[in-house]
């Protein structure tokens, strides 16, 4: 499928949906052109998770016969939201060649040109954030604070949290064991389970950068909040302990608790979302970039 053509010179400039043929070289483009930390190979595997058994695409490319130009990633999914099928399509790595940058909005058009979808874009930095306004997203309430993950000892008779992915599938049910699955090999997605008095509350989470350091944690998931907030002290101790997490950034939304001894951050990275069905309230952070690169 051919979206566009244009002429530069004698050279034809191409706008093509990314299929599974195309992994390889995306791969390699956007680890030469967007993060270099990533490598090809973790790039490809982010490409293609592993609950996209149908999408229609992996996103749309800029192209001039077999070199890259230019990508807009996007990763698929199709939920239950208050009974009924919803689509989703995350806006996830936008990248074009300086060259070719006047080219790049119209991978966007064509992204948001597939009818019928609730689009997210979790991560828009610099000019994308008034361009996505322009083009009516909305902001999410991205209130968050960080906490620094101080030692805990917890006691093994009321608090117990497992993130051996044996015992997390053997402790989760219903859809926390789906979003578990689904998410068990995604690159950047981390997973552990805390248990207590006969409860269970899955906690999803990603390593973050600030200031180049990657020294963070952010909350993607969690699937109790009720016993989150009695049990929060527990989970950023042991993010320390087990994963060497100096500090854990918590977004309000997905905890509905300032932790105790948190820091308010002023300037919240900002989350976008556009759709014609969904309130801010019904949008995750799942199914997404954020659980499928590790920047």
């Amino acid at each position: 499928m051919r979206h566009a053509d244009f002429k530069m010179g004698d050279r034809s400039i191409e706008i093509c949906p990314i299929t599974a043929a195309d992994v390889t070289r995306v791969a390699q483009f956007l680890h030469d052109e967007l993060n270099g930390r990533i490598t090809p190979e973790t790039w490809a595997a982010a490409i293609q998770p592993t609950w996209q058994s149908a999408s229609p695409n992996h996103g749309f490319m800029l192209v001039s016969g077999n070199r890259v130009l230019g990508v807009y990633l996007a990763f698929y999914s199709q939920r239950r939201v208050d009974g009924r099928m919803e689509k989703f399509c995350n806006l996830a790595a936008w990248c074009v060649s300086d060259a070719y940058r006047s080219h790049g909005l119209r991978l966007l058009r064509a992204l948001l040109a597939q009818e019928g979808y609730t689009f997210t874009d979790l991560s828009p930095s610099g000019n994308v954030v008034p361009l996505n306004a322009r083009l009516n997203f909305q902001h999410l309430d991205t209130t968050a604070v960080l906490v620094p993950n101080w030692p805990w000892i917890q006691s093994s008779r009321h608090t117990k949290i497992v993130s051996e992915p044996g015992a997390i599938e053997a402790s989760l049910e219903g859809r926390d064991l789906e979003i578990y699955r689904d998410h068990a090999r995604a690159a950047a997605a981390h997973h552990l389970v805390v248990l207590r008095d006969g409860e269970c509350c899955y906690v999803m989470f990603r390593r973050d950068r600030r200031k180049r350091l990657p020294l963070f944690a952010s909350i993607l998931h969690v699937g109790n909040p009720d016993l989150f907030r009695k049990v929060d002290r527990h989970v950023y101790g042991h993010l320390l302990t087990h994963f060497g997490v100096m500090a854990t950034l918590v977004e309000r939304r997905i905890v509905d608790r300032q932790p105790h001894l948190s820091i308010r951050l002023r300037s919240p990275r900002p989350r976008m979302f556009r759709s014609s069905q969904l309130l801010p309230s019904q949008i995750d952070y799942l199914y997404s970039e954020l659980t499928c690169v590790p920047w």
